[in-house]
């Protein structure tokens, strides 16, 4: 440990900061010497025979990769009054830590895509389930399968996800809506703040869906957590994004059947509750970040 103190100490401040685009704590920290004394005069090298520099290079560069989460948000019902078609207001989030690779399981999906006739398709987890837009003329083969590829994408990355959700019917208006889920939210971070605070930059992606849930994110994330960066997508060019689609959508069945309001349309083209408990919801709640 020593060692990696005589090395670090004589870089300055200003010199790190010109050089390197991250916080110098940061890379104090990446060196585990943040807690140690730092002395003026670093004594003789212990290099031996190899040039002290470049062993600080070799040492800098295991600092150099930055830790960063990208949190995809989607939502499902909107802010009015209460429907009894429309109860709930749901808020998906999925976390994918950027360090874990997805670009096999993507190719995959988008070559199984490609096969059915379906290529660079934004999939839209609803629609596909209820036979609407897009879909509507589609057979639910089709549809089961493009459904059953973004499960097995689902399946083969390294994410997380988190729903949050209000029924409607127990809110007055949409500021206490709004109120309400930001409350769910900051006790969830708060609960996780120590993990959060590993990454380097977080990066939030929304598509500004609605005015509401934009400004909730960025007063909650930005209260809460540093180094927040928040991009507004565009949902066909990510596929993480539909796949927080698709977990918005499945909290709705969710729901729906705790309250035994599933419809027709969903039951058919799930089967059966079993099969849509077995081979659905259970793997996907494995993914959440409890």
């Amino acid at each position: 440990m020593l060692f990696y103190d005589m090395l670090i100490v004589p870089i300055q401040k200003n010199y790190i900061d010109r050089l390197y685009p991250f916080h110098y704590n940061s890379f104090r920290r990446s060196m585990h010497c943040i807690d140690w004394g730092w002395s003026k005069d670093p004594g003789p090298s212990r290099a031996g025979r190899f040039p002290a520099i470049f062993i600080f290079k070799l040492i800098f560069k295991e600092a150099m990769p930055l830790h960063e989460l990208s949190i995809f948000i989607d939502e499902s019902g909107d802010f009015g009054e209460y429907d009894y078609h429309s109860p709930y207001y749901i808020i998906s989030m999925v976390f994918h830590n950027q360090k874990n690779d997805i670009s096999k399981p993507l190719k995959t999906l988008n070559d199984n895509l490609q096969n059915i006739n379906y290529p660079n398709h934004c999939v839209h987890t609803g629609p596909i389930i209820r036979r609407e837009n897009e879909y509507e003329f589609e057979s639910i083969e089709n549809r089961r399968r493009i459904f059953n590829f973004m499960i097995t994408f689902i399946k083969h990355i390294e994410i997380r996800y988190k729903c949050f959700f209000i029924e409607k019917k127990h809110l007055e208006n949409s500021v206490e809506a709004v109120g309400n889920l930001s409350k769910q939210i900051s006790v969830f971070i708060r609960e996780h703040y120590q993990e959060f605070l590993e990454y380097d930059s977080i990066k939030i992606y929304y598509d500004n869906g609605q005015v509401e849930v934009s400004k909730l994110l960025s007063t909650v994330f930005n209260a809460l957590l540093p180094r927040i960066i928040i991009k507004k997508v565009i949902p066909s060019d990510y596929r993480l994004f539909q796949t927080a689609d698709l977990f918005c959508s499945m909290e709705l069945i969710r729901l729906k059947i705790k309250n035994n309001t599933v419809s027709t349309s969903e039951m058919e083209f799930f089967g059966s509750l079993r099969d849509l408990k077995k081979n659905y919801l259970k793997p996907l709640r494995k993914k959440e970040w409890i």
